[in-house]
């Protein structure tokens, strides 16, 4: 049964409450709709438990469809605002507490859904058999800060978004069945970890291209030292996927980057643009690798580009999003060869035929998630002194004689 459809005729009561409020608010896009939804439920405490109920049944449904906690509560946070990523939030964790065994990613994402919610707002309740359930969704705006119509309203919105969530391609996690066990993280990773930490923290480009790169070279030891011990396990892994926000603005310029840094972590990247993600393809190994490195190449690529537009203004020059997107799009382009060119000093000739291998499944993975794809232009690159700059950025720490790797 659908989280909108009548479980009976004439229905009254809490549940007669939600069910009229449902029917009207989420299928008829109209603030007047909408209003005489949230005045309905405002009107009625007691259909606060329904009403929590029935967003359960619309996040399980969001499950079914492909969708993970860290996915939905982008794109809530990309359509709606911060009270309903809160809402959402509390949804989620309600709805854990009777969903099926996840693996290693999922259960972090849900990890992470702990610092949406305020101090002051306990989590969901553990079991739905227990009778200490909060009365409907977390609120918006803490207990008693929100009058009960916007509340109603805030939640209805939140509905509406999750009844029209398409479905997506669907994801291996590391932990469920048929995948192989994780083994944690390696002392690799951790100095992987810390490295990217340093470049984001240093006030020095050339030190934080420096530390950067470094990073990617122990990243792709750690790729052929995981893709050895693979070719030598009883029960070879599969590859898995992962899907990572690209956030405007600049997002093209982004997902090039992400692409990028995919690549040259023998994992491949496809891009939606309209539900503003890639997904990833890839070993666990190596999606971990890119993950982080992504993540500290955009806060170096910010604050390169942050300095840069300074520079500019101190000229007397003002910039504009073209220049913002031109120098990002120059740093995507020249920091892949960089990575490419530093993972290349790891693979040696009789590793090929493992690492080829792998490429192949990774491939295969691939066209089974999305047997088709198209190619973008990336739009905006017209800021000469944008480009420059980002290539500069990119181009600052000397990649070669190096010393060799502990």
């Amino acid at each position: 049964m659908s989280p909108s459809s009548t479980s009976a005729s004439g229905s009254s009561g809490p549940s007669g409450t939600v069910e009229r409020a449902l029917r009207v608010a989420l299928h008829t896009a109209t603030d007047d709709a909408l209003d005489t939804g949230a005045s309905l439920l405002a009107a009625d405490p007691a259909a606060d438990a329904e009403l929590a109920r029935r967003g359960e049944e619309l996040v399980a449904a969001a499950w079914r469809r492909g969708w993970q906690p860290a996915d939905v509560v982008r794109i809530v946070r990309r359509e709606l605002d911060e009270a309903h990523v809160r809402l959402v939030a509390g949804l989620i964790r309600a709805q854990a507490a009777t969903d099926r065994p996840r693996g290693r990613r999922w259960t972090a994402q849900l990890d992470r859904l702990d610092r949406l919610l305020r101090p002051d707002e306990p989590a969901a309740p553990q079991a739905r058999a227990r009778t200490d359930r909060p009365a409907g969704p977390a609120r918006a705006d803490g207990p008693g800060r929100t009058d009960r119509f916007s509340h109603a309203t805030a939640v209805l919105e939140l509905y509406r978004l999750l009844l029209r969530l398409p479905a997506l391609e669907a994801l291996d996690d590391p932990g469920e069945p048929g995948r192989a066990a994780p083994r944690g993280e390696s002392r690799v990773l951790g100095r992987i970890r810390a490295l990217l930490a340093k470049a984001e923290a240093t006030g020095y480009p050339e030190e934080a291209e420096a530390l950067s790169a470094k990073a990617q070279e122990l990243m792709a030891r750690h790729s052929v030292d995981e893709a050895l011990l693979a070719a030598h396990a009883p029960s070879p892994d599969t590859p898995g996927a992962c899907r990572i926000g690209v956030d405007a603005p600049y997002e093209q310029a982004k997902a090039v980057l992400l692409d990028a840094v995919a690549t040259a972590n023998h994992c491949r990247a496809v891009w939606n643009e309209p539900l503003g993600f890639s997904t990833v393809v890839g070993f666990e190994a190596d999606l971990e690798a890119v993950e982080l490195l992504y993540a500290s190449l955009l806060v170096q690529a910010t604050t390169a580009m942050t300095k840069a537009e300074a520079a500019q203004r101190a000229g007397g020059r003002r910039r504009t999003k073209t220049f913002r997107q031109s120098f990002l799009a120059a740093y995507a382009h020249r920091v892949g060869a960089r990575l490419a060119a530093a993972a290349e000093t790891q693979v040696t000739q009789d590793l090929l035929p493992v690492l080829a291998s792998r490429d192949v499944a990774v491939a295969a993975r691939l066209d089974g998630m999305f047997p088709e794809t198209t190619t973008t232009r990336l739009r905006g690159v017209s800021d000469a002194a944008g480009w420059n700059e980002g290539a500069q950025a990119a181009d600052r720490a000397r990649m070669t004689a190096r010393r060799p790797l502990d």
